[in-house]
């Protein structure tokens, strides 16, 4: 027996949204609908597909070998669908994203708005390891990240470039706008979490000076990062994207740690012509020719 293009597409929806009850929504249909077709699909293929879970669908190994396939063959039928309609027409959707760092996403996630007040963003801030894994296994259109791995079937184009600082608050630095590592050895030093780019940089940086830093503090938000620097608790040694300027920070250069990171969006390559993946490529590659040109 073969599967139905309804039993694919409830499928690979699911596996979309990790959820039986989000694709229902996505697809205009019921619940129990997206749960049978999948039923079914489980039964012609003889395996279970999902594992539930307390915080959503887990995807079994025939799931993701499935899914790899599926979402391509959603994907296009997605390119197809617009090519169709008029793209003068095609004001709703939905755009998943991601990325290691607050900017230089956000504004072009504040300017795709305006242009597409209709489109619903599913944004995550997460760190490199994760950006990676979720764009690999195609979890969203769209990764905005750091020095990103060149992995087969993603499109990636480069929008800026950024460095490591150290930042403190206005009040504790020092007159100089330069640190050496050497000289923050008895600081407290606060760094984002595992799966980090910074800690893999900087944990690599302080092996080669051979430098121990004994107070360390990991912190797994950027939020928590900034307020924690704005009470005194330590350095933030993050990239210069991190954090939202402020009046009562400072972000100083680190002298052994000069070097300048690639900030890339990337997406399947598949998706990159979806109308609403194009345009944010196309709105945030325009703001760092702006910036680049100013």
């Amino acid at each position: 027996m073969k599967p139905s293009p309804y039993q694919i597409t409830a499928f690979t929806q699911a596996a979309r949204e990790r959820s039986f009850s989000k694709a229902a929504i996505a697809l205009g249909v019921t619940q129990s609908s997206i749960t049978q077709h999948v039923a079914k699909l489980e039964q012609i293929m003889g395996t279970q597909l999902f594992v539930r879970r307390r915080d959503g669908l887990e995807l079994t190994r025939a799931a993701r070998e499935l899914f790899e396939v599926s979402d391509r063959l959603r994907t296009l039928e997605q390119v197809i669908g617009e090519k169709i309609e008029s793209y003068s027409n095609l004001s709703t959707g939905h755009l998943r994203i991601v990325a290691n760092a607050p900017r230089p996403v956000m504004p072009a996630i504040a300017q795709f708005l305006q242009l597409y007040p209709q489109v619903q963003i599913e944004f995550s801030l997460v760190s490199w390891t994760i950006a990676m894994r979720q764009l690999r296994n195609r979890e969203v259109d769209v990764a905005v990240v750091t020095e990103p791995d060149s992995l087969d079937g993603i499109f990636l184009r480069e929008v800026g470039s950024t460095r490591y600082k150290a930042h403190m608050r206005r009040d504790l630095a020092p007159s100089a706008m330069i640190v050496s590592l050497s000289e923050l050895r008895n600081d407290v030093v606060i760094l984002p979490e595992d799966g980090s780019l910074t800690q893999r940089v900087f944990n690599a940086k302080a092996g080669e000076l051979g430098l121990v830093f004994p107070r360390v503090i990991k912190i797994t938000t950027f939020p928590a990062v900034k307020e924690a620097v704005l009470h005194g608790v330590g350095i933030g040694i993050l990239l210069e994207d991190s954090l939202f300027p402020s009046s009562r920070l400072v972000a100083l250069e680190i002298a052994e740690m000069p070097e300048s990171y690639r900030n890339c969006v990337a997406t399947p390559i598949d998706k990159r012509d979806l109308r609403f993946v194009k345009s944010f490529i196309d709105l945030i590659t325009d703001q760092a020719d702006s910036q680049g040109r100013n």
